[in-house]
């Protein structure tokens, strides 16, 4: 198998669309070589614990660009045949990043983060919030209450901070980043034809 190492943070929303033409690719290709396996880089380190309000935080960041950002996500998404519904909350998505960590040591970790996509950008719940982690670790197949018991205390807390601060000294800065065979770095949302040229190239189809 060829690792396809993923950084990537929930609340990205061309994480969502780059992970749902990823998944079209693959499916269209069931014979593809790739072990998928995803990491933490979070977009806003310093977010509160408790988060923030979604339109407040936009505006501080990206100022008058919030409209024409909102209407190029939402076209995209639209071409794939999703419809947004975002959280009105910006959440702090370390708790997030380490339920994606115990769901690694499951195998489990798509599950997981196509459940943290979707309730984030279509079901509008706080994915801050435990008990919205706890369900989505539930319907993933995880043990929801161990996972409810792991999100009460610290446990690899500092796991998730130095694995995310390797990524930026390996110069990863954005998200989503794919890493393909440890060695050759794809950036952004890219289209399914791309992930299926790439599999076509390494499996001499």
């Amino acid at each position: 198998m060829i690792p396809l190492d993923i950084f990537a943070d929930p609340v990205c929303p061309w994480c969502l669309i780059g992970k749902l033409e990823l998944d079209r690719a693959l499916e269209s290709r069931p014979d593809h070589p790739f072990a998928v396996a995803w990491h933490p880089f979070r977009l806003n380190p310093q977010m509160p614990p408790g988060g923030m309000d979604r339109i407040e935080y936009l505006r501080a960041k990206l100022g008058d660009d919030v409209e024409q950002a909102a209407r190029s996500v939402a076209e995209r998404a639209a071409g794939l045949g999703l419809t947004l519904n975002p959280s009105s909350r910006e959440p702090d998505t370390t708790d997030a990043h380490r339920l994606m960590h115990w769901a690694g040591l499951e195998g489990a970790q798509s599950r997981v983060m196509s459940g943290l996509l979707r309730a984030h950008w279509q079901e509008a719940r706080d994915i801050g919030d435990a008990s919205v982690l706890a369900d989505i670790a539930g319907v993933a197949g995880l043990d929801r209450a161990m996972i409810t018991h792991l999100l009460e205390g610290d446990a690899d807390r500092e796991e998730i901070a130095l694995r995310e601060n390797h990524a930026r000294e390996r110069g990863i800065s954005s998200v989503p980043t794919f890493i393909v065979a440890n060695h050759h770095a794809v950036s952004g949302a890219q289209p399914a034809a791309l992930w299926q040229q790439v599999v076509d190239e390494l499996t001499g189809a």
